[in-house]
């Protein structure tokens, strides 16, 4: 890793600039944290877990015709991802109310939205991402508006596969944070592609049967059991072998 020229440093994950041009390796940390309340931890294993399951949904995605940063898994920690253009616009889709949603709104929690609600936050750690509406993506030159058109195509139907896809394993998609970035290819035509990770940090999973959270909230709300609810998305999605993390190459 020392050898490596690190590009940017993250909570929960590190880019390192790629083996190749236009290429970038992302490395996945135990480190947790969240904003309100600020807190930071460790949690062991979750990097690897968070790859895994990243890696395993994003193909999934790629699959049905979303395009995505990720070229492939390097090992159990890293992957191997194209260098996009970064929109700074953080998309969030919500099934049921949790979260900040709570708070601004006093919905109670686990209550079911009439249909899903997409929310747009300013991605700035610095300012605690503000929720932002479209006037300002456009108004600042984040995105154009057929920018958002297609990112909030791409987010709506993500939003619909993976809400199918754990509902039958018997998880509950409640929310998901969504990224997006632009490439270019040789000729100059732009696309909009899905980056960062899909994860239980970057959504919200309930158990369907007892409610039980299987998501970065066990961290925020001090519930325990986060390993262990990590493996248990991993298990049920069919990419953590039987003996759990300790078989894994750390």
């Amino acid at each position: 890793m020392a050898r490596r020229s690190k590009i940017y440093e993250g909570k929960a994950k590190d880019l390192f600039a790629g083996p190749e041009p236009e290429t970038l390796i992302q490395y996945f940390k135990d480190d947790a944290a969240c904003r309100t309340p600020e807190k930071t931890g460790t949690i062991n294993g979750k990097g690897v877990l968070n790859n895994l399951i990243s890696e395993h949904l994003m193909g999934l995605l790629h699959e049905i015709g979303i395009p995505t940063h990720l070229i492939r898994r390097i090992n159990m920690r890293e992957q191997l991802v194209r260098q996009v253009e970064t929109i700074p616009v953080r998309v969030i889709v919500r099934n049921i109310s949790a979260g900040s949603l709570v708070s601004r709104l006093g919905i109670p929690e686990g209550t079911l939205l009439p249909r899903s609600i997409v929310e747009y936050c300013y991605k700035s750690e610095e300012l605690g991402c503000p929720v932002i509406s479209e006037e300002h993506i456009t108004a600042f030159g984040w995105a154009s508006p057929q920018d958002i058109d297609d990112f909030l195509a791409m987010a709506l139907r993500i939003n619909d596969y993976l809400g199918g896809l754990f509902r039958g394993i018997g998880i509950k998609l409640v929310d998901l944070n969504l990224e997006f970035g632009r490439i270019y290819d040789e000729n100059g035509e732009m696309r909009i592609v899905l980056i960062d990770e899909i994860s239980p940090d970057s959504c919200r999973l309930w158990d369907i049967k007892d409610g039980r959270k299987l998501d970065l909230d066990r961290f925020r709300q001090d519930l325990g059991g986060m390993e262990e609810a990590y493996q248990e998305v991993a298990r049920r999605l069919g990419v953590l072998p039987e003996g759990g993390v300790k078989e894994l190459s750390l």
